[in-house]
């Protein structure tokens, strides 16, 4: 018996041993820019996305997944752990916050906790991130800047510094440029620190406005969409349904909703057909109806070429021999975007549409198919602006393999998750001033099975608009209006206001919203 127990404690220590010794797992997070819940095909679409497709089926697919309805409070959130509006980077109601507001010091990035590990980090794309990208602990950067042509490197600092720019062209789609950068990053870190880990940060700006897409991508998708959102949005549900993803009712398409920012002069500058509201597709012209499928065209030519370069990645990834001991998680910064306007270098109606010289905006009418089957878009917190993909793939650390997470989740998790997993804590002595405690919360648990990470719950504030959600319930209101209730476990959609009928459900939420609210703006106040 004594032999048996020698043995059995010896075994337990190699196990420890061996657990200790594994290799701390790279990490690739790549954020899409203005993706819509049900734009992917493992998420319902019709696009073709087959490597992030491929991600999903042999890894995990959370179903409801949030970001901050716009961009730049996601990727504060993103790489800090915090709600925007607690580090500066948007408003609160008595603090002034935003695009141009600046971090306080107990608020690093990711990369600087990653880096006391040991961790090489890199960044590729869209930073949109206040201070510099080398100063947030990056060793290598490409930061596409200036986002307002999808065919010029002009407006991009090579590691903070800028590059001079060239002449407008297909060779420089910045889809690709950003995805250049991520491979040269991967192949300078396998010939000179191969023993370290890595952390590889890939933001791309698709598939923002303009709309711009390389020809022979817009080519696969010019006849798809002549049907039409309405049927776009049927055929994404169904498939929704078919998945499991969700089990809520489609939403209404709210015909009333325009861009979230007027644009008065927008017949003058595209032409008659470019509409402002989600009309229903049989009462638009034939040049209405051509003009809004070629606008959805490009933007699937966009996510179709973000995804070919993600497959570029993770051929790099495989060429390396490191993609089994990588997690990759891919999201979305916000939902579709319903604005249109005509910004930077202008719209030319007789260019090419997708080309350099044109300038166009998706719309409300495919913003709400690409939301599907969700209300709103960007910038509202109604469940089209906020909710996103995630998707989860990690070979050597998670045995599921397609299979869906049903925890409602956030940005703010993600850098709690990948510090467990580096084996980073948190500690204060890394920060010049304590802050509070980072509200995210691992999702490490989630990923062996599908259950709950217990929360207070979610907050969100975005151009006034508002909402929490504290378990299954949300309240939500719009600017200026009065809350709104939804039982999210029958009604996602948000086409079922209980306010009235349960006033005390709401009263409790409406309180969790203002505390939340209060912490906040005393923490913001602070130098």
């Amino acid at each position: 018996m004594m032999h048996a127990l020698t043995h059995a404690i010896l075994f337990g220590c190699c196990l420890l041993c061996g657990l200790h010794a594994a290799p701390k797992p790279n990490v690739v997070l790549i954020l899409a820019d203005d993706l819509g819940y049900s734009d992917l095909g493992c998420y319902g679409g019709e696009i073709a996305t087959p490597h992030l497709d491929s991600l999903a089926t042999n890894g995990l697919r959370f179903t409801q997944f949030y970001n901050t309805a716009r961009c730049w409070p996601t990727r504060a959130a993103l790489l800090t752990g915090y709600y925007a509006q607690q580090i500066h980077r948007d408003a609160l109601p008595s603090i002034r916050g935003g695009v141009m507001g600046k971090r306080q010091t107990w608020a690093p990035l990711l990369p600087a906790y990653l880096a006391k590990a040991g961790y090489r980090n890199y960044h590729s794309g869209k930073w949109h991130i206040d201070g510099k990208v080398l100063d947030g602990g990056f060793e290598k950067s490409l930061n596409i800047a200036s986002p307002g042509n999808f065919f010029t490197t002009a407006g991009t600092y090579r590691d903070d510094v800028a590059v001079q720019p060239v002449q407008l062209g297909e060779e420089h789609y910045i889809t690709i440029t950003t995805a250049n950068h991520a491979v040269q990053c991967l192949k300078d870190h396998a010939e000179k620190t191969p023993d370290k880990p890595f952390f590889q940060y890939i933001a791309f700006h698709a598939p923002h406005f303009p709309l711009h897409a390389l020809p022979q991508d817009i080519a696969k998708y010019r006849e798809k969409y002549l049907e039409g959102w309405d049927q776009l949005r049927q055929h994404r549900y169904q498939r929704q349904r078919e998945i499991g993803l969700v089990t809520t009712e489609l939403s209404s398409l709210e015909k009333d909703v325009g861009p979230p920012a007027p644009f008065p002069d927008f017949r003058e500058k595209l032409g008659n057909g470019e509409i402002l509201y989600p009309l229903p597709w049989s009462d638009l012209t034939e040049e209405q109806k051509r003009f809004q499928a070629t606008k959805m065209a490009i933007h699937a030519a966009m996510v179709d070429r973000m995804d070919q370069e993600i497959g570029r990645i993770i051929a790099q990834l495989k060429a390396m021999n490191v993609y089994d001991n990588t997690l990759i998680l891919f999201a979305s910064d916000n939902g579709a975007s319903a604005e249109v306007m005509v910004r930077d270098g202008g719209h030319d109606k007789n260019a090419a549409p997708g080309s350099a010289a044109s300038y166009l905006c998706l719309g409300p009418g495919f913003s709400s198919a690409c939301n599907t089957p969700f209300r709103r878009h960007k910038t509202w917190v109604h469940e089209g602006g906020i909710s996103t993909p995630l998707i989860v793939h990690w070979p050597k650390g998670i045995a599921a393999q397609n299979e869906l997470r049903r925890t409602p989740a956030h940005v703010i998790d993600i850098v709690p998750t990948i510090l467990e997993l580096a084996g980073v804590e948190r500690p204060s002595e890394w920060q010049s001033v304590k802050g509070p405690p980072a509200p995210g919360k691992s999702l490490v648990g989630a990923f062996a099975k599908d259950q709950r990470i217990e929360r207070d719950g979610l907050w969100w504030m975005h151009e006034g608009h508002r909402a929490a959600r504290c378990g299954d319930w949300k309240l939500v209101s719009l600017q200026g209006k009065e809350w709104e209730l939804y039982d999210l476990t029958k009604d996602r959609a948000e086409q079922h206001n209980l306010v009235a009928e349960n006033p005390s459900i709401a009263a409790k939420l409406e309180q969790f919203w203002l505390k939340q609210c209060e912490e906040f703006e005393s923490w913001a106040a602070k130098p």
